[in-house]
């Protein structure tokens, strides 16, 4: 059986201090500690190294506590007095899943610096204005339209905003309106159902599906037809919409960035 490196603490502070000098596979920790507590413990963890199986005892075990933790990000909740066996099988288990999770981790901060300012190249004063545009949009949750002529990167700026973003750990969904006619490109958008029209031999997501939890880009929106923008803003203020052929409203939790060369106001 494969060893491992054991560190002790006497508190949640202590235990933090020695995470930002090594590294772990596992944390198990009380929830109530002096100085830092187990739940702000969890939380930093979290925040520094979201890949860490965080696993939390406590002698004051509820159910309130186990959801809460659960949903901060705890991997599994133990109450006292702990059954050593559970606790030995929950450890093996998340040793098994921790290196996909950091490997995922690791992907994903590797697409964010290659993404994110690394591609948009100048120095020009009204190029920084638009890197300090992108700094402070990116962290919300706003819709963004980005305007400007062919060639001048409006993609590169749509892809650092999505992954300087809290959605970059969803997909970037990416879709040329100019590309695709009415009817293609209402499936495109929002799927059909079996049968909806010939040819649909089977059920089909959409690209709002498909950018459930991330960021979708819809390219030269300033060309779709009127008939498209209804269903559209439908999505864009309900978040919701039905397939082709469908009558079950779907809710998606997407970012939407839109690009244009076009004068829409016109």
């Amino acid at each position: 059986m494969e060893k491992h490196e054991v560190f002790l603490a006497t508190n949640g502070q202590e235990a933090f201090e020695i995470l930002t000098e090594h590294d772990f596979d596992v944390v198990i920790t009380d929830l109530k500690m002096p100085i830092l507590s187990g739940e702000k413990l969890l939380e930093k963890v979290m925040a520094l190294k979201p890949y860490i199986k965080v696993m939390v005892l406590t002698g004051h075990g509820t159910i309130e506590n186990a959801v809460a933790a659960m949903k901060n990000g705890a991997y599994d909740f133990f109450s006292k007095p702990v059954n050593t066996d559970k606790l030995i099988f929950s450890i093996q288990r998340a040793l098994k899943e921790k290196n996909l999770t950091q490997e995922n981790f690791q992907l994903k901060q590797q697409l964010s610096e290659k993404y994110g300012f690394e591609n948009i190249i100048g120095s020009s004063n009204a190029l920084k204005n638009v890197m300090d545009i992108i700094k402070q949009i990116a962290p919300t949750k706003a819709s963004v339209l980005i305007e400007g002529e062919s060639g001048t990167g409006k993609e590169l700026v749509a892809n650092a905003i999505h992954y300087l973003s809290e959605n970059r750990e969803g997909n970037l969904i990416k879709v040329h309106c100019a590309a695709l006619n009415e009817n293609l490109l209402e499936s495109e958008l929002f799927g059909h159902e079996k049968g909806a029209f010939t040819g649909a031999m089977s059920a089909r997501k959409g690209r709002f599906e498909m950018a459930h939890g991330g960021t979708l880009f819809l390219d030269e929106i300033g060309e779709i037809s009127p008939m498209i923008q209804v269903k559209l803003l439908r999505a864009l203020q309900e978040r919701e919409f039905e397939r082709v052929g469908g009558n079950k409203s779907i809710k998606v939790d997407v970012r939407i960035i839109s690009a244009t060369n076009r004068n829409l106001q016109e």
